[in-house]
């Protein structure tokens, strides 16, 4: 019994050693087996990695974005909001300038059903328009042809061109149609140099071209009406057209007044009753006379040439007293 025993439990601490001893032999293939499906796991989890911060990096720009927009949204919405509240008040005084408008046209109505039967003619008679040989404010209308010489010196762009504007507009006023316009510089250049030596046709268009063109029109200016005044009259003063020539300055730096008179005499020739064929109108701006600091001597020399220049050519010589518009 004792030796079965013995025997026995030989045989089972054997086979203990025996199962461990192979246990051992495999271990390390199954270790090695485990490492590398590890590995290949942490990869694939890195590239995710990547892959997710890619995706979060292009998010985090596009929310950016989106934040900037939505700021320019809420800024467009509070200025809406601003002009929205604002309509009311517009609108209300949109209406009370309807009403305004509507009361001063009853009142306008009503007085216009008080004019008598004379009222009426009278103006019927103002409205129409002056005969060919009438003058206005002592300027004789009756010519076909009207010419512009205008000084562009900085005394009068800088001080009366407003002014200047305004007189253009009304001596266009009183010459409802004629059959040709120019306009010069003193020193004879041409406004419109597609024009140069021809007439510009008299239509309402280049009646506005010609106002639009003098707002900006700068030239070279000697302060000396000269020079444009004998261009003029050599250049269209040959036919037997009536012209008429207004002279606008403030200004006269030639030498000699009577040199001047002698020139135009010889220039601006007759017809057979004695009348020239070019009348010669100025208006004389006070520039030099209302600036603080300025000689008088030329004005004075200007306004001297003028007045003998026009009683010799038939013209008029108008002498504003004040620069104003």
């Amino acid at each position: 019994m004792s030796l079965s025993f013995l025997d026995a439990i030989s045989c089972g601490f054997g086979a203990i050693v025996m199962l461990l001893v192979l246990s051992k032999i495999g271990e390390p293939v199954a270790l090695e087996s485990a490492r590398e499906d590890l590995e290949a796991r942490v990869l694939a989890l890195q590239e995710e990695l990547f892959e997710i911060r890619g995706e979060t990096t292009i998010l985090e720009r596009q929310l950016v974005g989106k934040r900037r927009q939505e700021s320019i949204e809420e800024e467009n919405i509070a200025r809406l909001r601003a002009d929205l509240s604002k309509l009311p008040g517009e609108h209300a005084a949109t209406r009370e300038l309807s009403e305004v408008q509507d009361i001063l046209e009853g009142r306008m109505l009503a007085a216009q059903q008080k004019l008598t039967e004379e009222m009426k003619r009278l103006q019927r008679q103002a409205a129409a328009p002056p005969p060919r040989d009438a003058t206005v404010g002592g300027v004789p209308v009756d010519s076909e042809y009207i010419i512009f010489i205008i000084d562009t010196s900085g005394s009068m762009t800088g001080n009366a061109w407003p002014l200047v504007i305004r007189k253009m507009t009304e001596t266009l006023a009183i010459y409802p149609k004629v059959k040709g316009i120019q306009v010069m510089s003193d020193q004879g250049q041409y406004m419109f140099s597609s024009y140069a030596g021809k007439w510009i046709p008299d239509t309402p268009g280049r009646r506005k071209a010609i106002l639009n063109r003098l707002r900006s029109w700068r030239v070279v200016s000697n302060s000396s009406p000269v020079e444009g005044i004998t261009r003029a009259i050599r250049t269209f003063g040959v036919s037997k057209k009536k012209v008429s020539l207004y002279v606008f300055g403030d200004e006269f730096t030639g030498d000699s007044i009577q040199e001047v008179l002698d020139t135009v005499d010889k220039l601006n020739h007759r017809d057979r009753n004695g009348n020239p064929r070019v009348r010669i109108h100025a208006v004389g701006f006070p520039v030099v006379f209302t600036a603080f600091g300025a000689s008088q001597t030329t004005g004075i020399r200007f306004a001297t040439l003028m007045r003998a220049l026009c009683e010799r050519n038939g013209g008029t010589f108008v002498a504003l007293n004040s620069i104003r518009p």
